[in-house]
């Protein structure tokens, strides 16, 4: 019978000693999160900038081209603010103004956030991205949706006068 009631206390002990480290362990996530939480909102308080480039999409320059000295020609892959897996595709045109590029147009490939991410960014994005030095300059662009699907169709532009049209 002793040993019965022992096992019940040992075991009765060692449930209080964990409700106790649980609670503690508690509190210490509670303090630390609330200390995290001021200092980062009062970095935020300090620094306007820091709080408009935090909420700025990801991008990365995923292709680019130079058409002698008429058009600069990127392609940059915008990360979704509401889904960290998808993405945007930009196109942007740029024309030699005053020694340095100024942009004349932009467009969006596909949908808004119909990419996704990671494909986007990774190895072997682009699949295609051609064109040429001619008045209109003739563009086609073909992404990669994923590894599994491969590239998209391609999508064609005519760049003409600085300005970005259907192909």
């Amino acid at each position: 019978m002793s040993l019965t009631r022992t096992r019940d206390h040992t075991s009765s002990r060692t449930r209080t000693r964990r409700g106790v480290a649980a609670a503690a362990t508690l509190l210490m996530a509670a303090a630390l999160g609330a200390a995290g939480a001021g200092s980062s909102n009062a970095e935020t308080a300090k620094s306007p900038k820091t709080a408009k480039s935090a909420a700025a999409p990801q991008s990365r320059q995923i292709a680019s081209s130079v058409l002698g000295t008429d058009y600069k020609l990127t392609l940059t892959a915008l990360r979704s603010t509401d889904d960290q897996y998808a993405a945007s595709v930009r196109l942007q045109v740029f024309q030699q103004r005053d020694g340095a590029w100024k942009e004349s147009d932009r467009v969006t490939v596909g949908d808004v956030d119909g990419w996704f991410w990671y494909p986007l960014t990774g190895k072997g994005a682009v699949c295609a991205f051609s064109t040429a030095s001619t008045e209109p300059a003739p563009l086609s662009v073909s992404l990669l949706v994923t590894p599994s699907i491969g590239c998209s169709d391609p999508v064609r532009y005519v760049v003409k006068q600085g300005k970005v049209f259907a192909g």
